[in-house]
């Protein structure tokens, strides 16, 4: 692709919402109210945000959590609560996540960030009235990437940590979403490089690994080729999967050029061998999104209904 780099950011961060980005209020939804700016963590001085839409009538107990993010590039005024709207019909709470956003901050550090997040709201399930075990993940682009990082790399918390929502784990119940990286050491074919590299050349920024020198204070690049490929599959959903996973959907098109179909087809092989409920909806002649990706979403609350039931 030819496209620049910023150009490309404000593509994906499109696809990632559904829509034109739009501040959405709760006069123009009665259905459900928004809280915004919610403080889930800290870092380097600085707040973690995200938005809370919690249904006004027939709240289910469950939660979408939303993975606000296209090329790891996170903001605010991406969330539009229409992208949401088929979960809050249906009595999800959703949790729009934003992440510390590229250039700034790197993949590992975004991925942390969402691990965070899903701690908060399980800590303060009973603050939201809903449920800690019944808690699906969604996204598109990075979005999805970041959805499967939590469904299969999501861990149980660190018993030792000081702050207690630290000690909570960060597992989801259930995964669906869209045309997600699941393996940048084998991109599209294998042996193929993506960490800022090759196809995704125009995103360099989130795949600019460093490391802080105890003795200077300073973020020093790492540069050594072992250690970016180790980081690599730290950060590639593919080589976390497990038989515990949670069910996950993934919507992906055929002709996409940015995120090859080769990498959903990748994790669902593997979450299948592995005997994880899974599933790969192919949107034939589809690029990098589709014009009435929005109707899909149908299909993904279907997904979170059918996993995200109150146990018996």
């Amino acid at each position: 692709m030819n496209r620049p780099p910023s150009l490309l950011i404000t593509l994906l961060l499109s696809a990632s919402a559904l829509c034109e980005p739009r501040a959405a209020r709760a006069d123009d939804a009665p259905g459900f109210t928004r809280t915004e700016d919610v403080v889930y963590g800290r870092k380097h001085g600085m707040a973690l945000t995200m938005d809370v839409f919690t249904p006004k009538e027939h709240a289910n107990g469950a939660a979408v959590v939303w993975m606000v993010s296209g090329g790891w590039f996170s903001s605010h005024d991406a969330i539009n609560a229409r992208m949401i709207q088929e979960f809050l019909d249906r009595g999800y709470t959703v949790f729009a996540v934003v992440h510390g956003s590229q250039p700034k901050f790197t993949i590992p550090e975004v991925v942390a960030d969402v691990n965070r997040a899903v701690r908060f709201i399980r800590f303060h399930a009973k603050d939201y009235k809903i449920d800690p075990d019944r808690l699906g993940v969604t996204g598109a682009s990075a979005g999805g990437h970041l959805s499967l990082m939590l469904g299969t790399a999501g861990d149980a918390g660190d018993p030792k940590a000081k702050d207690p929502v630290d000690r909570v784990s960060s597992r989801v119940q259930a995964v669906a979403c869209f045309f997600p990286s699941t393996d940048f050491l084998n991109y599209g074919k294998t042996g193929e490089n993506a960490l800022g590299r090759g196809v995704l050349k125009g995103f360099k920024a989130p795949f600019d690994f460093n490391k802080l020198d105890p003795e200077t204070r300073v973020f020093r690049p790492i540069d050594d080729e072992s250690k970016i490929l180790e980081i690599g599959r730290e950060i590639s959903p593919v080589y976390h999967v497990s038989a515990d996973d949670p069910p996950t959907l993934i919507f992906h098109g055929d002709a996409d050029q940015l995120v090859p179909i080769q990498q959903a087809e990748l994790v669902i092989d593997k979450l299948k061998a592995a005997g994880v409920d899974c599933k790969l909806v192919v949107k034939k002649g589809a690029a990098h999104g589709w014009p009435d990706i929005q109707q899909d979403l149908v299909v993904l609350a279907d997904w979170f209904d059918a996993h995200l039931k109150p146990k018996q």
